[in-house]
């Protein structure tokens, strides 16, 4: 088992598909009213440098859901935002706390404070990765259609955190996957590479949106503009003019394919409302799974 969830290309397989089946376990169990207190006693420490509404909500809730306690650190509640080095934030929390989970700007970050913490840390978003957000996506998918075998996801967007990640989670699962994204905003191109090699299922880029819907069984969006870009919304309005979900391109994925959208949504752009609302909706259930998708994860990185 591993110590830490940075990436989904570095967490191993069996504790990757262990966290999937753990997870509809305890979305069943807290459906029932039942109580699972397998953190009882347990603290996680939830270091925010980027602002969130369903990452903080989600662990703070599964950390109590599972008997535990969360404690909220913004930039102003720590001495990082002073200066202190992660290094020693790291050791330093590590004598308090069961587990850390890191929210912020740069992947080198979240990576180093899991090089000096001695406790499980759990990448919560960097820019380049978002893996908690595609295990419930993975869940939601795996409600949806049982198996992963066989499935086609279409990616409409912006090459962000968001597509990195999910081309990880979909490779690992066997879900072939279409990028449709405007030139100059691919994914990572190491990400794309490792995808390549590792050769689990297809994966195709291309700047036309009906062709990655073609016959897909999951269309997802992300917005336009991430956090920390929003000088460049005014030009990414016009790049991305065309990447939209709407109900035209919903028509060239199958009748029962199901639309993602990690949220927040900014709707009229990326997204139309119709969409958002519409049969083929997904977005409430997703967003409902990353606290129980996260209360495997706790689970797994801290009692094994």
């Amino acid at each position: 088992m591993t110590k830490d969830l940075l990436t989904l290309a570095s967490f191993p397989d069996e504790d990757f598909f262990k966290v999937l089946e753990r997870a509809e376990l305890l979305k069943a169990i807290h459906a029932r009213g039942e109580e699972r207190l397998t953190l009882r006693g347990r603290s996680l420490a939830m270091v925010f440098e980027k602002s969130s509404t369903r990452t903080r909500v989600s662990f703070e809730a599964g950390m109590s859901q599972l008997g535990g306690h969360a404690i909220f650190l913004s930039p102003s509640d720590t001495q990082i935002g002073r200066g202190e080095e992660i290094r020693d934030t790291a050791r330093v929390l590590s004598r308090y706390v069961d587990a850390i989970m890191v929210r912020t700007y740069s992947q080198e970050s979240v990576e180093e404070m899991a090089k000096y913490a001695s406790v499980p840390v759990i990448n919560g978003l960097t820019d380049k990765h978002h893996p908690c957000q595609v295990l419930a996506d993975l869940l939601t998918i795996k409600e949806k259609f049982v198996k992963f075998q066989g499935l086609k996801l279409a990616y409409i967007g912006d090459g962000n955190n968001m597509a990195n990640s999910l081309v990880e989670g979909c490779i690992k699962a066997g879900i072939d996957i279409s990028l449709a994204c405007p030139e100059g905003y691919e994914p990572d191109p190491g990400v794309l590479a490792w995808a390549r090699e590792t050769g689990r299922a297809k994966m195709e880029l291309t700047r036309e949106p009906a062709i990655a819907a073609a016959g897909a069984d999951v269309l997802y969006t992300d917005v336009w503009a991430s956090m920390g870009q929003e000088s460049e919304k005014a030009q990414r309005q016009r790049h991305f003019k065309g990447f939209q979900i709407n109900q035209g391109l919903i028509s060239h994925a199958k009748p029962s394919c199901i639309v993602l959208h990690c949220l927040p949504a900014h709707r009229g752009e990326e997204i139309t409302d119709e969409a958002m609302e519409g049969r083929n909706s997904a977005v409430f259930d997703q967003a409902e799974n990353r606290l129980h998708a996260q209360k495997a994860l706790l689970e797994l990185l801290i009692t094994g």
